[in-house]
């Protein structure tokens, strides 16, 4: 029986995030390409500020304040914005990537993640999607199909500004139980809040909720699929598989314990394919239906898929990578950043009152990996990121999401 929830307390940083609670995310996926050559892994040790040279060369668009509905006597509406990626996924030409920018030893994932820190730090809340699994700090990793990557991607994560990940994926189970604690114990000393996996029943019971600028907010995270590894028998609570009425369950719960808004990131849909499956487009429906989950944030086709506005919520059906080594097509070097502006709309009712996509584009074999956003790429790259936003915007708007529904920053 899979149960659906993720316990602990944990502390988001002060400056944009109140307390925590931690409970349930989702995410859904297959299997995910990667290229050859593990370079020797070496101690970890501290890692130096990026170079000026992978900053941005000029503004990002940062988020304006969420709008305040019409005042009624009394009622002083609260708001926040939160901002999901795509898949970390660290193939083995990223691990050689970070030790060079660690001067050799060691591993440094800041300088590849630097390009999208402003908007990542700006948000209220920044989600992001680890979907491989952690080996321990001086290796052995290993990378496709079977996962188990170096753990300073987690410190990285925390200093571009992610508050919270998802975990549940394809992957989850690539490293066993011990895979699956390494990874959330990571998590937990970096102070970044977690859903999707469980170190024990209790804590998969247990919602993941954290506080906004005053708002409560539920996180969930599931995954379709798990590669054709099964979760032992006992403790199917490691990682959340994908059942609709399960998830709409796991909601109701969040709620129940104080959560305000619900947010659940769902591993799912058909690899390098844009279009979101019958699965995809199904379930979401369904999860989207009775009010109980306001966003879906979603992983696993490594190439960027629609946003779609259902009723009054937001769909993010794929975001493509958000950092990887899959430089096999241009698609798959393609991202996109979702930001979502909530405002509250009547007491305790909250509503998304914006939705922006902003692209990235992951630059490989043109010097050092770096991950772009495409509104403030570099000169030497200014040509790829343009058509990298155009590849995107195509898809973004493919179903229904018109300038007038979602701004697409590039």
């Amino acid at each position: 029986m899979v149960g659906d929830g993720i316990g602990r307390l944990l502390r988001l940083r002060a400056s944009r995030v109140g307390g925590v609670l931690v409970g349930v995310l989702v995410l859904a996926l297959n299997t995910c390409g990667a290229p050859a050559g593990p370079p020797t892994p070496g101690p970890s040790s501290a890692a130096a500020p990026p170079p000026p040279s992978v900053l941005p060369s000029r503004s990002v668009p940062l988020p304006e304040p969420a709008p305040a509905p019409s005042p009624t006597p009394g009622f002083a509406p609260r708001g926040f914005t939160v901002v999901g990626s795509g898949d970390v996924l660290l193939h083995n030409g990223l691990w050689a990537q970070a030790q060079r920018d660690n001067g050799g030893s060691g591993y440094d994932f800041r300088p590849i993640l630097a390009g999208v820190q402003p908007v990542v730090s700006a948000a209220d809340l920044a989600i992001c999607h680890l979907e491989t699994p952690l080996g321990s700090p001086g290796g052995p990793f290993t990378g496709y199909p079977v996962f188990k990557v170096p753990p300073q991607i987690v410190p990285a994560l925390r200093d571009t500004g992610y508050d919270a990940c998802s975990t549940a994926s394809n992957h989850s189970i690539d490293g066993g139980e011990a895979g699956v604690r390494r990874t959330l114990d990571a998590l937990d000393r970096a102070g970044i809040a977690h859903a999707g996996m469980a170190r024990s029943r209790a804590e998969q019971d247990t919602p993941t909720i954290v506080t906004v600028r005053g708002v409560r907010v539920g996180l969930l995270s599931y995954s379709f699929s798990f590669n054709g590894l099964r979760r032992p028998k006992g403790k199917e609570w490691l990682v959340n598989l994908l059942e609709p009425d399960r998830v709409r369950a796991a909601a109701r719960r969040a709620r129940q314990a104080g959560a305000e808004v619900v947010i659940a990131s769902i591993h799912w849909g058909t690899e390098y394919e844009h279009d979101p499956n019958s699965q995809q487009r199904d379930v979401a429906k369904r999860l989207l239906s009775d009010g109980s989950i306001d966003l879906i944030l979603g992983h696993h086709a490594h190439v960027v898929q629609p946003f779609e506005r259902i009723g009054e919520r937001w769909v993010a059906y794929g975001m493509g990578n958000h950092i990887s080594y899959q430089g096999f097509s241009e698609d798959t070097r393609d991202g996109v950043l979702s930001r979502f502006t909530f405002a509250e709309v009547g007491a305790g009712r909250f509503r998304v009152v914006k939705a922006e996509a902003l692209p990235t584009y992951m630059r490989l074999n043109d010097g050092a990996a770096r991950l772009l956003l495409v509104s403030a790429c570099p000169a030497r790259s200014a040509r790829a990121c343009r058509a990298s936003g155009d590849r995107s915007t195509r898809v973004l708007r493919s179903r229904g999401a018109d300038p007038a529904l979602l701004t697409i920053l590039r």
